[in-house]
């Protein structure tokens, strides 16, 4: 333990909550009063070798005789102990410290009164935030104390959940760029696993497209960032289970939403069969191929249909006389014209079960179908132009867990997906990256090992498709994040929530997250919410949270010795998070836009996308 120096005050009051410290004098208060800011350590004697370290959550003076002021800077008036002045510190008790320097949470003695206190020197602070990690990580330096690097349990921050939040510009992208360039050791735009390629593996939702640019390095650095948008995702409907294709195509509030249900499942599963002959035990949820297009002409036939009525008939009846005996066998290839719906005793037919039921869905269905952003989701195909096939489901995959073939980040830049669909993409890669670890581990479980693949799935603007609250657009992609948040940890997989509005995301997912990192929240209710999920943060701390500078933060959880705030130093390269340049541009003449232009570009991308 190094030398603390002399005591800047002592205890008056103490309880498992609260220590209470007044100072002795004027003089000693200004002469540390840069160590006496709320947020800052104190040392607190307990017994003859042991001392708690506590945090200052309030600073206050009171009985001031004002004829009697004490100016510092003039040198006083006379002795500073004669002045009254009456200084208090209100302490929260963290962990203790032992005489040889070695910290642990929890406070088993408490000083008594009378009981000396001290400023933290810097290099007790450095042996706790530093040394005393089994597994250290870098989180910057401490807020109080800039010299002092801060360091937190890696293994225990990335094998849980965690959740980053944060108001707009106070930082939160740079501090995700940040934690996530360190993990796979991006620093000062070089790549410190140039020779050995690790195992671990993050996913990232880009909802802005900002983070591409933090993980773009020169070609020498042997980084190859795997980066898949709207060109180059491939995400084959047929992969969806029955809830993402009922979301995607069925309007539950219609009437007859019952029937359009029941006949979509039928025709999905038989094209499944149709398609894929040689498997059995083919439900509605087997991810195998199935022609969307031949599903669409099925149902329309299904909405035309007419039965024939005559002696012996009682089967839809086409206009040529013929009876269809197998649906299967004709409805898939084209549209079929059916006789008309007749009382006369020659020609008698009536129209089938479900005549005109289906013309919305058919509409809704085909309307899809003809959006050109959707492509990559209905007519995705492989680098030779053919289109994926049940073969193709290994290749899909890889896609996310990019680590097989290139780098240990892949971003899913979701800036340029239909906000109608987002729910839907998002769960179907969830889902497929979830059910990886979820088999890999079992596999890996037989031999009596444990999963060497983790994975890291970031949920950045997670409150756009898994809010608190919100219709059945959001089921899927709610249910999907939700399962990883309450299952994933076993199975090798872990999420880092993201969220400016912390107080719409799902309460099931924060309440599974064992860290929390919080930037400068503005926001009551976001404090608010946020301080109600954090048990052991005190008032004084939490109070902090609108004051935060940009890049400060504060963090609590397993992975972090105690509550703390610390200082993000800036990535390298920077996520992108503007495009404007506002102080330059703003004087700008709106003369000088070419609106011609700017309009041409953007219904050329339309048409082209």
């Amino acid at each position: 333990m190094p030398d603390l120096g002399n005591p800047i005050g002592s205890v008056t009051d103490s309880s498992p909550s609260l220590v209470r410290i007044e100072i002795s004098s004027a003089e000693e208060f200004e002469k540390h009063k840069a160590k006496l800011g709320v947020g800052q350590y104190l040392l607190i004697a307990s017994g003859n070798n042991l001392y708690l370290l506590a945090t200052i959550v309030a600073v206050r003076a009171s009985h001031i005789d004002r004829s009697k002021r004490w100016d510092a800077e003039a040198g006083g008036s006379g002795d500073a102990d004669s002045v009254a002045f009456r200084f208090q510190i209100d302490t929260q008790p963290i962990g203790t410290l032992s005489e040889e320097g070695k910290f642990t949470r929890g406070t088993p003695a408490l000083p008594v009164p009378t009981e000396y206190a001290y400023v933290t020197p810097a290099a007790v602070l450095s042996d706790i935030f530093s040394k005393g990690i089994k597994s250290p990580f870098s989180f910057g330096t401490l807020s109080v104390a800039p010299d002092v690097k801060f360091e937190v349990d890696g293994d225990r921050f990335f094998s849980k959940h965690v959740a980053v939040v944060g108001s707009t510009g106070s930082g939160k992208s740079c501090a995700v760029a940040k934690i996530l360039q360190t993990v796979v050791g991006i620093e000062g735009k070089a790549n410190a696993n140039k020779a050995a390629q690790n195992n671990a593996h993050i996913v990232i939702f880009d909802i802005h497209a900002e983070y591409a640019a933090a993980f773009r390095l020169a070609e020498t650095e042997n980084f190859t960032l795997n980066l898949l948008d709207v060109d180059t995702l491939r995400l084959p409907y047929w992969l969806m289970n029955a809830q993402e294709l009922e979301e995607m195509f069925i309007e539950s509030h219609e009437i007859n939403s019952h029937n359009q249900v029941s006949q979509f499942r039928h025709a999905v599963v038989r094209n499944k069969c149709r398609h894929n002959p040689e498997l059995g035990n083919i439900s509605f949820d087997t991810p195998v191929y199935f022609s969307i297009d031949e599903v669409v002409t099925y149902l329309e036939n299904m909405n035309a249909e007419v039965i024939g009525k005559l002696a012996g008939e009682g089967k839809p009846k086409l206009a040529n006389e013929t009876l269809v005996v197998d649906r299967d066998s004709c409805y898939f290839d084209a549209i079929q014209s059916f006789v008309v719906q007749s009382t006369a005793r020659e020609t008698k037919a009536s129209n089938g079960p479900f005549h005109g039921e289906f013309d919305r869905l058919i509409l809704r269905l085909r309307t899809r179908l003809a959006d050109p952003r959707l492509r990559f989701l209905f007519y995705p195909v492989k680098h030779d132009g053919a289109p994926l096939a049940t073969s193709d489901f290994a290749d899909v995959v890889r896609q996310f867990i990019g680590y097989l073939t290139k780098s240990n980040v892949s971003i899913v830049d979701l800036s340029g997906i239909p906000f109608e669909v987002l729910s839907i993409v998002v769960s179907l890669i969830s889902r497929m990256i979830f059910d990886f670890g979820f088999h890999y581990s079992k596999n890996r479980h037989v031999g009596g090992n444990v999963s060497d693949v983790p994975v890291m799935l970031v949920c950045e603007e997670a409150h756009n498709y898994v809010p608190r609250a919100g219709g059945a657009q959001y089921d899927s992609s709610r249910k999907s994040i939700e399962r990883i948040a309450k299952e994933g940890r076993k199975y090798g997989v872990t999420l880092m929530v993201v969220s400016q509005r912390p107080s719409e995301v799902s309460e099931t997912i924060f309440s599974q997250c064992s860290n929390f990192i919080s930037l400068r929240l503005t926001n009551a209710v976001d404090q608010s919410y946020i301080k109600s999920l954090l048990p052991d943060l005190s008032a004084g701390i939490g109070d902090l949270l609108p004051n935060l500078g940009e890049g400060e933060f504060l963090t609590v959880g397993d992975a972090p010795l105690m509550p703390t705030v610390g200082r993000f130093e800036r990535p390298v390269p920077e996520p992108h998070s503007r495009s404007v340049n506002y102080l330059q541009e703003w004087n700008a003449d709106w003369r000088e836009v070419n609106f011609d232009d700017v309009i041409n570009r953007w219904r050329g991308k339309i048409l082209t996308s």
